[in-house]
């Protein structure tokens, strides 16, 4: 326990360290954290904490979902709702389709193994992508496009994952099944979220207590994505929805009684913005800490930069062709918001604690996590390095002085 609690106050202070120089240097926090954490594994550091599948969902996922949703506001999602659930349900599909026929054409995985890692890699996570966002100080539509499609993707990847390993490990149960079994998890998911995120507006009604109110908020974020989990359906959909019904509601709504109080209201945001930098800390540096032991030498470098290119790709093909269904619409998205959200398909968390997920039984199980890993570090370093350049490029963001 000694080991634990001196690994965790060390992390912390790194993380404090690279907070306050990747502001002056005006670099992503999340990538100064990857690359912090393989310099803490270079020099053998022991960390006393290992990045596990648990850890990342039980601890990382739901504050880090849960403070994205409140923070997304209902009346500016439903104006770009349709293309936002286009993006993230047929595009998780089609990502994964691009992936998993190039893994077995080009590298010859087994299609089980291409499938999964296909669905693994496709979402983007908004463990990553927020983190940038918040770094840059990016606003607007184009923000709340990324963040939300992020989210809801985040979803439908995590019910198509396990979707797919069920598929590999006990073979295909048909057309019907198969799709009662995605709306069941989806649906179900959905379903506790906003009865979890209910519970609470009723709570935090009843209170004008800033601390009773944000427990209240913290109890739903957790109940809903781990009752969710218990009950064998969607712990990220849940999450995501009791967060963007507490949200929409429970901190900009106008209902006395199903509402935070004002202090209680701006305790809140602060709360979760706290805990979601405290989870992107750990959460980012250890994945530098593990990306340092992870022998891609196994694997193949070539291997490596072919999954790495298929992943662009599938977003590519994902982003740009999805996008022209809208461009006659009042919810067109423009070319510059489209190589946004191309490049900007940061790959994190979600798709590594999936992938150390994956039964020892699974053919290629060590490779597809070598892959993911591959992936997850050049998304962070390069697509996260070069982000605010592109920005800038695109004027979203003001050229330096």
């Amino acid at each position: 326990m000694d080991v634990v609690i001196a690994g965790t106050l060390g992390l912390l202070v790194v993380a404090i360290l690279v907070a306050i120089a990747a502001r002056r240097l005006s670099l992503p926090y999340t990538a100064g954290l990857v690359i912090a954490g393989v310099v803490l594994a270079l020099a053998h550091v022991q960390t006393g904490i290992r990045l596990t599948h648990d850890i990342i969902f039980e601890a990382i996922l739901p504050p880090l979902l849960f403070e994205a949703a409140i923070n997304i506001r209902w009346y500016e999602l439903r104006r770009d709702l349709l293309p936002v659930l286009v993006l993230s349900i047929f595009g998780v599909a089609i990502s994964a389709a691009v992936v998993c026929t190039g893994m077995v054409w080009l590298l010859t995985w087994p299609t089980t193994s291409a499938l999964v890692f296909g669905v693994l890699i496709a979402a983007t996570d908004p463990v990553a992508v927020i983190a940038m966002f918040k770094d840059v100080g990016l606003i607007g539509r184009l923000r709340l496009l990324v963040e939300s499609e992020s989210l809801f993707n985040d979803g439908v990847a995590a019910v198509l994952f396990g979707l797919a390993l069920s598929w590999t490990q006990s073979g295909a149960g048909g057309v019907a099944s198969a799709g009662w079994a995605l709306v069941s998890i989806s649906g179900g998911g959905i379903l506790i979220g906003l009865a979890a995120g209910a519970a609470g507006l009723v709570i935090v009604g009843r209170t004008v207590d800033p601390l009773v109110e944000t427990a209240a908020t913290v109890a739903v974020a957790y109940g809903a994505f781990i009752g969710a989990e218990y009950i064998h359906v969607s712990g990220v959909l849940a999450t995501v929805s009791a967060g963007l019904l507490m949200g929409s509601v429970g901190l900009r709504g106008d209902q006395p009684h199903f509402g935070l109080s004002g202090q209680g209201r701006s305790f809140a945001v602060e709360f979760w913005e706290f805990l979601a930098f405290i989870a992107n800390s750990f959460v980012f540096l250890l994945i530098g800490v593990t990306a340092a032991r992870i022998p891609f030498a196994e694997l193949g470098y070539s291997a490596l930069a072919i999954a790495i290119l298929l992943v662009l790709l599938g977003r590519a093909v994902t982003v740009y062709p999805l996008s022209l269904v809208f461009l006659r619409t009042s919810s067109a998205v423009g070319w510059r918001e489209q190589h946004v959200l191309w490049w900007g398909g940061l790959r994190g968390a979600l798709a590594l604690a999936l992938a150390l997920s994956l039964p020892a039984s699974l053919p290629l199980r060590d490779a597809i996590i070598i892959a993911t890993f591959a992936v997850v570090a050049f998304s962070v370093l390069v697509q996260g390095l070069t982000m605010p350049t592109l920005l800038r490029s695109l004027n979203f963001l003001p050229l330096r002085s």
